[in-house]
């Protein structure tokens, strides 16, 4: 019987083991956030940034063969107020969508932070930067801040997921390792 328990957890901790050495080796080039940016137009609080080190060779394979790249973004708004819970004024959720059609052999990009819209390009490098870049998402009307008061802004984008076959990542919790995300990245403003 302990014969054939070894047999059976010998292949599983060498399966954990070189996924733990390809979860470490990965997490030395993180995806995260650069440039990012506050600023206002006449109505709105606006968003800019750039994810960088966003794609892995896995997830290109995968997207040529077929199953397209989904990025989600996570934006929160809270004022801040010194001594007391912060009050969030804003929690937003919104997708990048790459698909790459190999009939056309041409990339199409879905974003839907202003309003759904769809690009088409020929280059990967050109889908790749409206993949990886917030461009003016209207976070809030300038009239719901109030003047001299302290506000937080924090964003964080889900990347890619990688679920086990077989329902195998409720036996082993540690499979979210594999997922690409960046961290919480929080800019702090008075208005």
């Amino acid at each position: 019987m302990q014969r054939k328990l070894f047999f059976f957890l010998l292949p599983l901790s060498l399966f954990i083991l070189l996924h733990t050495a390809h979860a470490q080796d990965s997490q030395n080039k993180d995806a995260h956030f650069s440039d990012l940016i506050i600023t206002t137009s006449k109505t709105h609080l606006l968003l800019f940034g750039l994810i960088k080190n966003g794609i892995t060779e896995e997830m290109l394979q995968g997207l040529h063969n077929g199953i397209p790249l989904q990025f989600t973004f996570l934006v929160e708004l809270n004022k801040t107020e010194k001594n007391w819970p912060d009050l969030q004024l804003v929690s937003l959720q919104f997708q990048h969508k790459l698909t790459y059609d190999t009939l056309q052999e041409n990339y199409r990009v879905e974003t839907n932070e202003k309003h759904q819209r769809t690009e088409t390009f020929s280059q990967l490098s050109d889908a790749l930067k409206v993949m990886n870049e917030i461009n003016g998402l209207q976070v809030l009307e300038l009239s719901q801040l109030i003047p001299d008061s302290s506000y937080q802004l924090r964003v964080k984008a889900e990347l890619y997921k990688k679920t086990l076959p077989l329902k195998l990542h409720y036996i082993v919790p540690f499979a979210s390792w594999w997922d690409v995300e960046t961290d919480w990245y929080t800019i702090e403003f008075t208005y």
